[in-house]
């Protein structure tokens, strides 16, 4: 059997509580796959997938009111590395950036003293990866370098700003809630502040007329999604709307979409509205019916046009935008707006005063978990799952799942992991056939809960001796306020039991055994001052309860303590107006009532010493002598003496535990400051002797004895030492006020002693008599000491009133501690957390293996499923970079292999595939695709215009897309008062007389010519369109600067040879140094197909790993040519990883740029029958 081992090192670690309001917006879920938390002025830093918390930083002195972790939008490498960084600010200005593995902090960032109202990093990593903005009360943004602390700038707008939100799809947008509106700037640079004030726009309330100018709660709801349309019709102006007409700005949250490009959604308590903002228009609403509970907050995924919802009750809705492409059989005008339809719902929370929802966060990586934190401090883990139906009998359109997994079709026999993200979950909506159609769940996976709200009674276990070493843990009760007892161990910070033990708020306990304590607690007094006491004895491994005091304890003076003997013989119990009562612990007897005339105690301790060891050592005695009486001498020398002492000794254990009663003394000190002793002995009590009281203490609060030193406290912070050896005393005054509380350290000769005031705590020597050190509120700390103990001889336990519950060395110092010096009690699959070596190697294991026997690393926190997926041969090599970069939870890798893999398929099946890239990945996608959703979505605003300049857009964006005839149509419809009713009619007239002839092709085009040099570029590119000069608008488009309109031109106008040079052209400025944005360089040249570019470019780059794996999957699919320098390159990186294997496998397929480094490695593998085991390892690594 293996033997049952103790870890006696105890981590310094915070147990955390209830949240704080202002606490509400502070949690973020990172692309690390980790969750951070504010709770108070501390963060928790949470593993979702097995629901620990892995680390609590503290530094922050106020509540904590944003957290933030950076992006990982970048290629990771040995010199840019996988590392855990995160922001966070607090209600008195300051940003913190931590290392969060260490619990250290990077840089403090303080401007001004008012809490921080929104922050960001910035999401375009290619220039820097430091970059935060921070939205500094009232009207402030501030650029930040979140490396080193530095401000790059500062903007002030004339509005005060609420949040803020990035553009997804292009980083110089920005859009910002202010308290009268939304401000759109477009010159978002991290060079310097946006030079104009941005653009303003107005929200009108949804609910905005004279007759509700009334707060929001008061609002009459509207009925149905129609009614609430109506009044959107007029939500987003250009002008000021009249004070009147405009209640208070109810809007929530602004949040662009991240699924599809210049759309953006607005909350409100009871309606979403998502806006299109080439019109700034609404186009889709969805809104609760008068029953339904109210938004909280809403988060849009990027993956599918989908919506997380939180509720006001804790019901955490998912809805799925109805596909809007109508079917032909339908009429023209089938689709009036975006409809997004309830997919599912999770259960409801029991909402109360102390209880309520405060947030959720949705994993970036798969988007299909959430975490849902509530203001009693639970996190409860949400998780979507999916699962196929025969048909749906409801009303909504159906959802198929995808048939392809990572971005490849499903091989015959492959293995998937199901349910691994969103997007493999849910198909976009498209009728290609067999598609299994699926329903989607909501499973809770995990809870966290935390301590319930103070005040809280401490007590810990009795402490480690060389006896109980075998079967000790470290637990910690905490007696509560509603009665409850939680116990902890502090090996790992778990909750170990939660027992429901008092009706009322727990005020003390003590330990009896290693597995069992007493508790007691006390009711509210009646008008005569009396209460109810309830003294427990709880039984920890049955959870048993029994009244200790019997039927004792209705209508009598309130318990002030209770003092169990040193051998946990005896316990005393002090009334507040009542003499004291002596119990036998083991019994459960009262052994003695005081008299009435007993004096008034104000503070008493037990003695460490007794008679126990001389009682035993006259019981042996007595013992030996009787069994030389009974054995005989022959007997005597034919048995080993040895056995029979043994013997003696076992019985005698067996008896002592039972009879024997010991010796032992207790004082206490009355009102007067009189130190009384009194010895116990069995059911016999004698009074010693009294000892005057010393003159200069006052009223006597607390005592501690341990050994030969006796120290008394009293209520004007004046500590007294009696060396009971020499009879000295020594009297300090501490001038801190009430001593609450003194404690000794546990261990022999440990005279440490630790002292509570009611404003913090101090350390001291008794030894020396000098203080250790000190904790004072307000000074060192900001949260209130409610009670103290030790845990172990060095680390101390503070109960404070923020809810928290903290294991401190015994400097007393609050600091975070480091990651991996932690006894986690699950193993936690987080690359994040390893080395930076560490993990690009195993990064490179997982990425590389062709699953030979030469390799013994084992990965065993991967998932069970993901690791047989990882393994199974039928895995390809693009779907095992994007699950690793899943894993890995790398943004810039999983963006690459996504766009890289369908274009490899596409061009290699030249163009043959019935799938397409999501809409998400923006002008990545395939033409006709790209066309098809833009005419959609043309479609749309022109059923949604209400101004003639809603018009006036559309028909300019349909005569771009070509749709001439409808374009007239608009035109027409501008009425005869309008000033531009004579141009629209001439316009109409143009378009629809357009001729092929070469006159009026060349007079149309020197016309167009001169409008754009007189910078009427819109117009001039217009007129290019109708003449079919669609590729001479792009260039002057890019001339002028217009990059991304150039683009989005090319894409839904050109033929794909003309679209394929304005697109290389883009490419080019991308990569030029002024612009920095290679990463969006490589995306669009893969979706051209020129993969020998990319190939060259990230060699160029110096990212050999992404490079040398995109060629190997280039040439398997054989769409181009070998590049050898980057294999070559690729190897001496696995080389200096120490994978010589795969070092050599890379080299030898290298061709003649890789034969100089088989060499080097040859000779310092120093043999030659590798290559054998190589030729073996490349036809495994061509199967698989």
């Amino acid at each position: 059997m293996i033997p049952y081992t103790v870890n006696i090192k105890l981590a310094a670690r915070t147990l955390t509580g209830t949240v704080h309001l202002q606490n509400k917006p502070a949690v973020d879920w990172g692309w690390q796959g980790l969750i951070a938390q504010g709770c108070h002025s501390s963060i928790l830093i949470i593993d979702p997938k097995t629901s620990q918390t892995i680390q609590v930083l503290e530094r922050h002195k106020a509540n904590v009111v944003k957290v933030k972790w950076s992006r990982e939008n970048y290629y990771h490498s040995l010199s840019s590395p996988y590392s855990l960084r995160l922001a966070s600010a607090d209600s008195s200005g300051k940003i913190i950036v931590w290392d969060v593995v260490s619990g250290t902090a990077h840089c403090e960032i303080q401007e001004h003293a008012k809490p921080i109202q929104d922050m960001d990093w910035l999401w375009a990593q290619d220039v820097s990866r430091d970059l935060l903005l921070a939205v500094h009360p009232p009207n402030y943004i501030v650029l930040w370098n979140g490396d080193t602390g530095t401000k790059l700038w500062k903007k002030s707008y004339a509005e005060n700003i609420l949040s803020f939100s990035f553009d997804p799809f292009d980083p110089s947008n920005l859009a910002l809630l202010t308290s009268e509106g939304i401000v759109f700037i477009t010159d978002f640079s991290h060079a310097k502040p946006p030079g104009s004030a941005g653009k303003k726009v107005y929200i009108a309330s949804p609910h905005a007329s004279p007759a509700h100018s009334k707060p929001v709660a008061a609002t009459p709801a509207p009925t149905g999604a129609k009614k609430a349309l109506n009044k959107v019709k007029v939500l987003i102006t250009n002008e000021k709307p009249s004070a009147e007409a405009v209640t208070l700005n109810d809007c929530l949250q602004l949040s662009y979409l991240p699924s599809k490009r210049n759309h953006m959604l607005l909350l409100y308590p009871r309606e979403i509205l998502i806006l299109d903002l080439e019109l700034s228009q609404t186009v889709g609403v969805v809104a609760i019916e008068r029953s339904g509970v109210p938004f909280i907050q809403v988060v849009p995924c990027g993956q599918r046009d989908a919506l997380y919802c939180l509720h006001e009750n804790g019901c955490i809705t998912l809805r799925v935008c109805r596909s809007t492409s109508s079917s032909p059989d339908e009429s023209e005008q089938s689709v009036q707006e975006l409809v997004y339809d309830l997919r599912s719902q999770c259960d409801a929370i029991r909402v109360t005063k102390t209880v309520r929802p405060y947030r959720i966060v949705i994993c970036p990586v798969n988007e299909n978990s959430a975490a849902l934190v509530v203001s009693d401090g639970r996190v409860m883990l949400w998780e979507l799952k999916s699962h196929s139906i025969k048909t749906s009998a409801n009303s909504l359109s159906p959802l198929y799942s995808p048939v392809s997994f990572c971005g490849t079709p499903l091989g015959q026999n492959q293995k998937r992991i199901p349910d691994l993200s969103l997007n493999t979950m849910i198909a976009e909506p498209s009728r290609s056939s067999g598609q299994q159609e699926v329903q989607l769940k909501f499973l809770l996976t995990s809870l966290l809960s935390g301590l319930p709200l103070p005040p809280f009674a401490l007590r810990m276990c009795p402490p480690l001796t060389t006896k109980n070493i075998n079967h000790y843990q470290p637990l910690l009760a905490v007696g509560t306020s509603n009665g409850s007892i939680l116990v902890y161990n502090l090996t790992s910070g778990l909750l170990h039991k939660e027992l429901s033990v008092h009706s009322c708020e727990v005020r003390g306990i003590e330990w009896v055994s290693l597995t069992s304590f007493l508790s007691f607690a006390t009711s509210a007094p009646n008008n005569l001052g009396l209460v109810r006491n309830e003294l427990q004895h709880v039984d920890l491994p049955t959870g048993r309860c029994f009244a200790f005091r019997g039927e004792r304890g209705n209508d009598e003076p309130a318990i002030e303590m209770i003092k169990v003997s040193h051998l946990k013989q005896y316990l005393v119990v002090v009334f507040r107006d009542r003499p004291l009562e002596l119990w036998d612990v083991r019994t459960g007897t009262l052994l003695r009532e005081m008299a009435k005339n007993f004096p008034t105690v104000t503070a008493l301790e037990w003695s460490p010493s007794h008679n126990l060891k001389s009682l035993k050592r006259k019981q042996l005695a007595a013992r030996e002598a009787m069994a030389r009486q009974t054995v005989s001498d022959a007997e005597q020398s034919s048995v080993e003496s040895s056995v029979i002492s043994l013997l003696q000794d076992a019985e005698s254990k067996a008896e002592l535990s039972q009879a024997i009663s010991a010796r032992e003394h207790f004082v206490f000190t009355d009102t007067d400051g009189q130190v009384y002793h009194i010895t116990v002995e069995g059911n016999a009590v004698k009074d010693g002797a009294r000892i005057p009281p010393d003159g200069s203490m006052g009223s006597i609060a607390c005592i501690a004895w341990k050994g030969d030193t006796l120290v008394l406290g009293d209520v004007d912070g004046n500590l007294n030492f009696w060396d009971l050896k020499a009879r000295l005393s020594r009297g300090i005054p501490t001038h801190r006020g009430w001593v609450k509380k003194i404690r000794f350290a546990p261990g022999k000769g440990n005279q440490k002693l630790l002292v509570m005031y009611t404003d913090g705590a101090e350390v001291w020597d008794t030894k020396e008599v000098q203080m250790v050190s000190s904790l004072r509120v307000g000074r060192n700390v900001s949260y209130r000491i409610m009670d103290i103990d030790w845990c172990t001889s060095d680390k101390v336990v503070l109960a404070s009133d923020d809810g928290c519950v903290r294991v401190l060395e015994m400097a007393m110092k609050s600091a975070s501690y480091r990651m991996d010096e932690q006894d986690l009690t699950d193993p936690v699959w987080c690359p994040y957390l390893l080395l930076p070596r560490a993990a690009i190697t195993l990064k490179a294991f997982l990425l590389l293996q062709p699953w030979s026997d030469t390799f013994t690393m084992d990965i065993m926190q991967v998932y069970v499923d993901i690791k047989s997926v990882l393994m199974d041969p039928e895995l390809n090599l693009l779907q095992r970079c994007l699950l690793v970069s899943r894993l890995f939870g790398d943004e810039s890798d999983m963006q690459f292999w996504t766009v890289a893999a369908h274009y490899l398929q596409s061009f290699a099946h030249a163009r043959q595939l019935n799938s397409h890239l999501d809409i998400c990945n923006d002008v990545l996608c395939e033409s006709s695709f790209f066309q098809r959703f833009q005419l959609e979505r043309v479609h749309l605003q022109e059923v949604k215009r209400s101004s003639y300049e809603h018009t006036k857009k559309c028909a300019d964006q349909l005569l771009l897309l070509g749709q001439t005839d409808r374009a007239v149509q608009l035109l027409l419809e501008t009425s005869a008062d309008n000033p531009s009713y004579y141009c629209d009619s001439l316009k109409a007239c143009l378009v629809t007389t357009i001729t092929s002839s070469g006159p009026s092709q060349s007079t149309i085009k020197l016309v167009a010519t001169n409008m754009i040099a007189n910078g009427k570029l819109a117009e001039g590119v217009q007129l290019l369109c109708l003449i079919d000069k669609a590729a001479d608008a792009c260039r002057y488009l890019q001339t002028y600067g217009e990059w991304n309109r150039a683009a989005w031109l090319a894409k839904v106008r050109l033929n794909p040879a003309e679209s394929s040079d304005v697109l290389k052209r883009w490419a080019e400025h991308l990569c030029s140094p002024q612009v920095n944005q290679k990463s969006k360089a490589i995306l669009v040249l893969l979706s051209l197909g020129c993969f020998h570019k990319v190939g060259e470019m990230l060699h160029s780059m110096r990212q050999f790993d992404r490079a040398a794996l995109f060629i190997e999957a280039c040439l398997k699919y054989g769409v181009m040519e070998l590049i050898g320098a980057a294999f070559t390159e690729y190897a001496r990186l696995l080389r200096s990883l120490g994978l010589k294997e795969g070092a050599v496998l890379w080299a030898s397929r290298a061709g003649g740029a890789g034969e100089e480094l088989l060499e080097e490695l040859f000779k310092a593998e120093g043999a030659e029958e590798q290559p054998g085991l190589e030729e073996e390892q490349e036809n495994l690594q061509s199967t698989e």
